[in-house]
């Protein structure tokens, strides 16, 4: 059984739980995230914390950096290929979202930057690579 907590509810007053949040401190578009009060452990978009079951989670903001860890390429419903990557950020949690660039040239390992909060069509975080490695033929 669910028990609401004051805690969570003040967070959730503030601004929406694990979701993108256009207004940063400074204006500029950042990733919120969570991390369980209880064990620590950090995740994007949850009610409960996948390790100890926790409800009491506090959000966080995300310095934006991570690394591809699994990258595919889509051809469906869009008139042009496009990829879905899987980034393991930076404080430890794993977020869906959009690579820009060619589709066949992101690989796993690869850093990348938030570039922009939202893909305007499906509402996912879109990255940028940080720095293009060198890959002999590709």
């Amino acid at each position: 059984m669910y028990h609401h907590s004051g805690s969570v509810a003040q967070q959730a007053a503030g601004s929406a739980t694990g979701v993108l949040d256009p207004q940063g401190r400074d204006h500029a578009e950042a990733m919120i995230f969570q991390r369980c009060t209880w064990c620590g452990t950090a995740m994007y978009h949850r009610l409960l914390c996948p390790v100890c079951q926790g409800s009491d989670l506090r959000t966080e903001r995300s310095e934006g950096v991570g690394t591809v860890r699994h990258s595919t390429v889509l051809h469906r419903n869009t008139p042009a290929a496009r990829n879905v990557s899987l980034i393991e950020m930076a404080e430890g949690f794993v977020v869906r979202g959009r690579v820009m660039g060619p589709p066949i040239g992101i690989h796993g390992g690869d850093r990348v930057r938030l570039s922009t909060a939202k893909d305007p069509v499906r509402g996912e975080p879109v990255f940028q690579l940080v720095d293009e490695p060198f890959r002999a033929w590709t």
